[in-house]
This record gives C-alpha cells, sequence and structure tokens, in this order.
C-alpha cells in the first residue's frame, strides 16, 4: 500500500505536471491565435483603407473625364460658333468689296465726264 500510494504520487504529480503543460500549451495557442486575429483585424483596416482610396481616384478620374468631355462639347460649340461668324464676316467683306469696286467704278465714271 506503501508503494502504491507513492506511484500515485508520482502519476499524480506527473500528470499535474502534464496538465500544466498542456494548459500552457493552449494558452500559447491562444496568443497565437489572438495575435493572428489582431493581424488579420488590421489587414482588414488597410485593405479596407485602400478600397477606399481606389473608389475615390476611380471617382476622381470619372469625374475628369466628364468635365474633358464638357469642356470639349464647349470647345465644338465655341468652334462651330467661331465658323458661323467667319462666314458672316466673309460675306459682309464680298458686299463691301463690291460697294467699293461700284463706288470706284462711280468715281472713276464722273472724273471721265469733266
Amino acid at each position: 500500500s506503501c508503494c502504491s500510494d507513492s506511484a500515485e504520487a508520482v502519476v499524480s504529480t506527473q500528470s499535474t505536471g502534464e496538465c500544466k503543460e498542456f494548459v500552457d500549451k493552449i494558452d500559447n495557442f491562444q496568443q497565437i491565435v489572438n495575435g493572428f486575429i489582431e493581424l488579420m483585424e488590421g489587414l482588414s483596416t488597410e485593405v479596407e483603407r485602400e478600397k477606399l482610396k481606389a473608389i475615390g481616384a476611380r471617382n476622381l478620374l470619372k469625374s475628369m473625364a466628364k468635365q474633358r468631355e464638357s469642356q470639349q462639347q464647349q470647345l465644338i460649340g465655341l468652334i462651330h460658333e467661331k465658323r458661323t461668324q467667319l462666314e458672316r464676316y466673309r460675306i459682309q467683306l464680298q458686299s463691301l468689296e463690291k460697294a467699293e469696286s461700284e463706288q470706284q467704278d462711280f468715281i472713276d465714271q464722273f472724273i471721265l465726264q469733266k
């Protein structure tokens, strides 16, 4: 009985040691898991931040493209307006040149009559 008590004590001590070792390993594993979770949460936050920056950049590019398209339409309108104005000036010039020519002819006729 004496020996069996001693053997039980050794086994009990050994079991207690194994239990403590197991609990330590579980604690260590829990710390690793917690660290991994924190790392993933940090990466998730970073990914979300980069995603928002990308969305912002994309929206800015769309806005710039629309602005450029609007400017292009304005310039096309302005070119059309200037071409119309040029045509009016060309017609006006022809009319003035004709009037000048008729006046010059009249002056020439008047001088010849004297």
